[in-house]
Order: structure tokens, then sequence, then C-alpha cells
């Protein structure tokens, strides 16, 4: 079997280029690189408890979190709507049997967690439900809670989600995976409370699954053990549209890839090995261009990640592609690049990466990403930081038909055609 599952866009969903960078810098912990009010600094966390300042045992730790710099030259803790937590896409997954509780899930291939709004959060977080379905493991008869599980993801900002495990029946566009396990929140930050969807599904691999004692296999590790997708097709696929592509749906594919999508670009897919030991998708990106001029990145690598909006890379690539823009600049204020909002598509310049040994071209109308200030656009490639590696997000991935594929430990892209 094989589905396709349409995304729907989140109709609360309000771009915003310094709070999509902040949710990178939070996702991943890199420090940045460029002058701005957030930053990554110290403070001490007590140990022995989860989510209180009480001390166990007189001991304690420094963990950097991150912090933003006030107006009067002192600092403080980032607050949650300083951060872009809201996803663009959100992609309908139905959990349990007899009563299946259809959720709006974020899918991320840049982490490995299935977990879901539930009963089992406070009634103070529950009355700020309104617009979220909650899952009720009590109306499906074939939940089952696992005792001993737990699962907790911190966040650089010090927000978290945290909560119990079960597993129940799972579908995703038709196909229906048994003993999938679900992690029911149980705390959620208030970044998490004012978000759109109802949880995430993680598309990445099942070694960062933050199930404990033991992490457990993703939907998609599952479908391939339950022999729901065609052996000779153990991958998911990605087409994410902008709003400028017009009666052009975003989607994705589970067991199959959309050959009319393929045809469509006249052009033959791509393929890099993925190393994924850091459970990420993660393949060579060693070339760049701008403007036709190569740009040779010994030894770099790049990860998809359709959870991260836009796309980071080095300080020194930021530096071409901005200086390409007349009238670009860095903009400590807003923490990242932007450039004049009247500048025409055409005198944008053509960015290239390389997936592997070919390159695949950021559209042009996807370098501008939101305005910013009066007259100005924030740039939808921004500096990754301290990172060693490049992340990939929507930017780059809106640009190509991106197929996963799990099966062959591989990334492959295929150049879409721009938007008309």
């Amino acid at each position: 079997m094989a589905s396709r599952i349409n995304l729907i866009p989140n109709p609360n969903y309000r771009k915003s280029g310094t709070k999509s960078y902040l949710h990178a810098m939070r996702k991943y912990r890199f420090h940045p690189t460029k002058d701005g009010p957030y930053f990554f600094g110290p403070a001490v966390q007590q140990t022995g408890r989860v989510f209180t300042e009480k001390a166990v045992g007189g001991r304690a730790r420094v963990r950097q979190v991150m912090c933003k710099k006030l107006a009067d030259g002192q600092v403080g803790k980032v607050p949650a709507e300083d951060i872009q937590n809201d996803t663009e896409y959100l992609a309908p997954v139905a959990i349990g049997t007899q009563q299946a509780q259809t959720l709006k899930l974020d899918f991320d291939s840049g982490s490995a967690d299935l977990w879901v709004w539930s009963t089992e959060l406070p009634a103070s977080t529950l009355s700020q439900s309104d617009g979220h379905t909650v899952f009720n493991p009590s109306k499906s008869s074939t939940f089952k809670s696992s005792q001993s599980a737990s699962w907790q993801i911190v966040y650089g900002d010090g927000s978290s989600a945290s909560g119990n495990v079960g597993t129940d029946n799972i579908d995703i566009g038709g196909i229906t995976v048994t003993g999938q396990s679900v992690e029911l929140a149980k705390h959620l930050s208030s970044a998490f409370v004012e978000n759109a969807g109802d949880g995430l599904l993680g598309l990445a691999f099942s070694n960062i699954n933050t199930v404990r004692p033991f992490p457990v296999k993703t939907p998609v590790d599952n479908m391939i053990a339950q022999r729901k997708i065609p052996t000779n097709s153990q991958l998911f696929t990605a087409k994410l549209s902008s709003s400028r592509d017009n009666n052009d749906p975003s989607f994705y594919t589970f067991g199959f890839i959309d050959e009319d999508t393929v045809k469509a670009t006249g052009q033959e897919i791509t393929y890099a090995r993925v190393n994924n030991m850091m459970g990420l998708w993660m393949f060579d990106s060693t070339t760049a261009s701008v403007n036709g001029k190569t740009i040779d990145r010994f030894w770099n690598s790049a990860i998809a990640d359709t959870g991260t909006t836009l796309a980071l890379v080095d300080d020194a690539m930021c530096h071409d592609i901005y200086n390409a823009i007349p009238g670009a600049k860095y903009d400590s204020d807003s923490q990242g690049y932007i450039f004049p909002s009247d500048t025409p598509t055409n005198k944008l310049p053509t960015v290239e990466f390389a997936v592997g040994h070919k390159m695949f071209m950021v559209r042009k109308e996807d370098l501008a990403f939101s305005e910013v200030k009066p007259g100005f656009v924030y740039g939808g490639i921004q500096s990754r930081g301290t990172m060693g590696f490049d992340i990939l997000g929507d930017t780059f991935l809106k640009g190509i038909y991106a197929i996963f594929d799990v099966g062959n430990t591989r990334f492959g892209a295929v150049q879409r055609k721009k938007a008309e």
C-alpha cells in the first residue's frame, strides 16, 4: 500500500523572519556569530527534578539557555511570543479506533517524536485548547499505556514538552500503522500552547527519539516493519509549495514517488548518500554558487529539514549572497540579513546548493521571506552561526521535490519549476 496526504495551510501562520530564526536557534542550539539581541548564555539549573526551582541534594549544573538583550542593557528571558513556533503546513492524522480522532500535526524531518495534545494536560492548559483537537486515549479501544515509558523535549530557551507514552493505531493518508507509540503531552510550555497544530510527527531517524528508557520506532519505521509500504519503495516524499504557487497543493507521499510531479520538471531525480549517525537527513553539499560563480565548500554537509522555515548556511556564503543584492545589509536589530522590499525578483541573485554532485537552485521568489521593517524584507537564507553544517529548510525545499529514501539511506531531489 502507498498513500498521499495533502497538507492543510495553517490559517494562523504569520511569517516572521526573526522569530523563525530563533526557532532554528532553539531547535539546534547553535550560537550566533553575528550581532543581535538574542544569544545563548549560562544559567544554573537544579538537577533531580523536572520543572521546578527546588534543588535535590544541593546539586546544580550550568546549562546554556537562550537570552535576550533588553533595552536598558540588561539580559532577560526570551518571551514565548518572540519565537515562531507555528508551522506553515499541517497534516491530518487519525489516531485510535472506534472513535478515531483526527489531529492536525506538523510533519518534521528534523525530529523523531510523535507527540500530541492529550487529556492528561492540566486543566489550566486544557482551558486554552480552543482550536485544538485533544487526544483522549479512553475513547480508543486499541490504546495501551506504556507504564514505564516517558518522554521529554527541552529546548534552548527553556521551553519544554513532556508526558507519558502509549501505543495505538494511527492512520496516515489511508495507511494504518498498528501499535504505534504515541507520546501524550502532560506538560506544555506556553510556547507550545499558542501553536495552531495539535502536535508533531517526526520523520527523522529513530535514534534521536526522546522516549525513555528506550527510543521507539517512528511511524515510517513501523510502516516498513509492518510491510505497509512496498519493499522497493521504503520512502516518503515532500512537495512544499509557497503561497505564490497557485493551485499547486503541498503534499507528502508514503511508499511511492509521485511520477507526475517528477515528469513536470522534465528532469531525473538526483540522489545523495545520507549519513544518519546524528539521526538527521544529512548529505554532502560541497559546492554552491551565486550568479554562476562556483564556491567550493570542502567537506561541507547539509540536512534537509521540513520543520525549519529558513535555510541556514555559513557566514561567508551569506556574505556572497547578500553582497549580490543592491541595498542588502545585516541588521542587528532583526538579527538577520535584510534587503529592500522593492527589489525586483529578476534582480535577485541565482543561488544554488549542491545535493551530492548536482546543484539545485533556490527559487528567487523565496529569497524574500517576510516584511521586517518599513521598506525591507528578511532574507530566506541566514547564518548558521557556529554549526558545522547547513540546514536546508523550506526556503530550499520549496524549490525541489524531495525524496527521503529510508530503505536506501539516501536523499533525492529534482528541481521544480518556478512559481507562476
